[in-house]
């Protein structure tokens, strides 16, 4: 499964916050309540979750995570010999 990145969870979850506090105002035009939806739709995609409370808890815990130290895989070590390529000229 595809991970999103942390960086794009937290600018997402902060759009959602700030989004969800502008519609709790007595007259939410309509154009912000659609892009709330949107973005709670996009969260609860990139999370693998249904309710965008469930995405705000799981997006809490990718972004605490990217904190943590990684270890870094060992580069690949290539056991046989380099060869020249062979490269073809074709006559015009």
């Amino acid at each position: 499964m595809l991970k999103a990145h942390p960086a794009v969870l937290r600018e997402l979850v902060g759009r959602y916050l700030a989004m969800e506090i502008l519609s709790r105002e007595a007259h939410t035009p309509h154009r912000l309540a659609r892009r709330l939806e949107d973005t709670a739709y996009t969260l609860c995609v990139l999370t693998g979750t249904r309710r965008v409370e469930d995405a705000l808890r799981e997006a809490a815990l990718r972004v605490r995570g990217e904190a943590a130290p990684r270890e870094l895989p060992a580069p690949a070590r290539h056991s046989a010999p380099h060869r020249k390529r062979r490269t073809t000229v074709l006559a015009a």
